[in-house]
């Protein structure tokens, strides 16, 4: 089985709004670097999710993994996000897609969240 990673970010006008996420995406394909690791976004930028999503299985992933890097669940990940899984996996049934967490929820970026705002504040 060939697993990929999409890192799902919500995506803005300003091009220059995706470089934190890239830099994530670096990082991540530098710690795993026999994993296709791919960066889609909702709305505004390119590619999306399911152009995203075409690519690697076009590339032989027959897994894939999305991780919303988003910092709360909020309307997107309750109700766009998993109507847009459910359209991939009808559209490719022999591929499992499976759906994370927003990353801004998980204990390590929430502690992380934490020291920066303190070390910003000097305290």
């Amino acid at each position: 089985m060939t697993t990929a990673l999409i890192l799902f970010a919500h995506g803005a006008r300003d091009p220059e709004w995706a470089n934190p996420m890239r830099r994530v995406q670096a990082a991540v394909r530098q710690r795993m670097t026999g994993v296709p690791v791919e960066l889609a976004f909702l709305e505004f930028m390119a590619p999306t999710l399911p152009d995203c999503a075409a690519g690697l299985i076009a590339q032989g992933a027959d897994k894939v993994v999305v991780m919303p890097m988003f910092v709360a669940r909020g309307g997107h990940l309750k109700k766009e996000t998993p109507e847009m899984i459910e359209a991939l996996r009808s559209t490719y049934p022999n591929v499992e897609f499976s759906l994370g967490n927003a990353i801004g929820e998980h204990e390590l970026v929430v502690q992380a969240m934490a020291t920066a705002a303190l070390e910003v504040a000097g305290l």
